[in-house]
């Protein structure tokens, strides 16, 4: 395995996430149990599910369920697609399929540190900041100076993580131009597609733009389902996905079985699930409103774009890091620090914690957090 750096993000994680009482920064909506996944399935799918064979699955995913993936595509089909163990081994891999000593990759920041690191351990890498004072927006005109003639991919992340951030349909389809222009692969990380606040804010996914872009996706994050652990890369170049077939036996090998069929029904059910799921954030967001409106001082509040987390800004002088410290350590309210997203290739704001808004009944995390802010402690 190529040597990488700790992930800054897993690592906090490790030590707090099931151990700190209020979890306020999750960064997938509230999930479902078995039953209810269950109880949107047709009667073929529940019966697939109760009668499944646990034995091995096609590398390459389980055909209906590749084929419910390809439908929520306009210009896919099933053959387009190939599932993995979650996003994460899909973009390791893809990044070590797509790159090599001597390529040069363009990485578009903030970003999960994977879609950084991975690229930086293959090749050389240069990084476009997203703009913190024009609303986090995307300079193409910065994306087109990075590239290189030895430039083979373009990574990008919309809605953003973690910074809720959507850029517009027309500078989408122009930055997917822009790679097909010049032969580079636009791989980009559409996992909270579906979450937007405003549905004329949808982007096109990426595989239907182009033949050569990768789009990848995940139970996870909108479905609110990261217990399945099943990711997916739709890309109409079939002799990539065959090399990141290839590539998928050196690590899962195939996905399991069980979590391809309650996948399935998942992506089946998906205008229910995204529907509830933004309707749980729409009932949200008002209470973060309401939170951050008493403590205008100590932070800078903005709703995301689409997504279920956010980017507050922290005011105080003594700073994010020892804030999210004391918080968790004093009330038990787990944040996630600007450090975890701190990128080598850019500057990156270093006032910052990511807040989720996608849960179920934050009201009391939020009590504990106001108390904490009042001096109540």
């Amino acid at each position: 395995m190529t040597r990488l750096p700790d992930f800054r993000l897993e690592a906090h994680f490790s030590q707090w996430e099931f151990t700190a009482r209020y979890h306020m920064t999750a960064s997938d909506v509230q999930t479902m149990t078995l039953s209810e996944l269950l109880a949107l399935a047709d009667d073929q799918d529940r019966a697939a599910f109760e009668n499944l064979s646990l034995g091995y699955t096609e590398t390459f995913g389980d055909p209906a369920l590749r084929e419910a993936i390809a439908q929520t595509f306009v210009r896919a089909d099933a053959a387009d697609v190939i599932c993995f163990a979650g996003a994460e081994e899909a973009l390791y891999l893809a990044m070590n399929v797509l790159l090599d000593l001597g390529d040069h990759a363009v990485v578009v920041t903030p970003n999960y540190q994977s879609a950084e690191t991975v690229p930086l351990a293959l090749c050389e890498v240069t990084g476009v900041a997203l703009d913190p004072d024009r609303d986090w927006a995307l300079d193409l005109d910065a994306v087109k100076a990075a590239i290189r003639p030895n430039t083979r991919v373009v990574s990008v992340n919309f809605p953003n993580n973690p910074t809720g951030k959507i850029i517009s349909p027309a500078d989408f389809t122009e930055l997917a131009r822009l790679c097909d222009e010049r032969g580079i692969h636009l791989f980009s990380d559409e996992v909270y597609r579906g979450l937007e606040r405003d549905p004329d804010r949808i982007l096109p996914q990426a595989a239907d733009l182009s033949a050569r872009a990768l789009s990848l996706n995940v139970t996870s994050k909108s479905l609110g389902l990261p217990g399945l652990r099943i990711g997916w890369i739709t890309c109409r170049d079939r002799a990539l996905l065959s090399r990141l077939e290839r590539a998928k036996h050196y690590t899962t090998i195939c996905n399991s079985a069980p979590s391809e069929v309650l996948a399935r029904i998942a992506l089946k059910a998906r205008t229910t699930i995204l529907e509830r799921n933004r309707a749980l954030i729409a009932k949200n967001l008002p209470v973060f409103d309401a939170f951050f409106a008493e403590f205008p001082d100590d932070f800078e509040w903005q709703a995301p774009d689409g997504g279920c987390i956010a980017y507050p800004r922290y005011h105080s002088p003594e700073g994010v890091e020892e804030f999210c410290t004391r918080l968790v350590e004093e009330a038990g309210v787990l944040l996630l620090p600007a450090s975890t997203y701190r990128s080598e290739l850019t500057p990156t704001p270093t006032d910052r914690f990511r807040i989720g808004v996608g849960r179920r009944n934050p009201e009391e995390g939020l009590a504990a957090f106001a108390q904490w802010m009042r001096g109540d402690r």
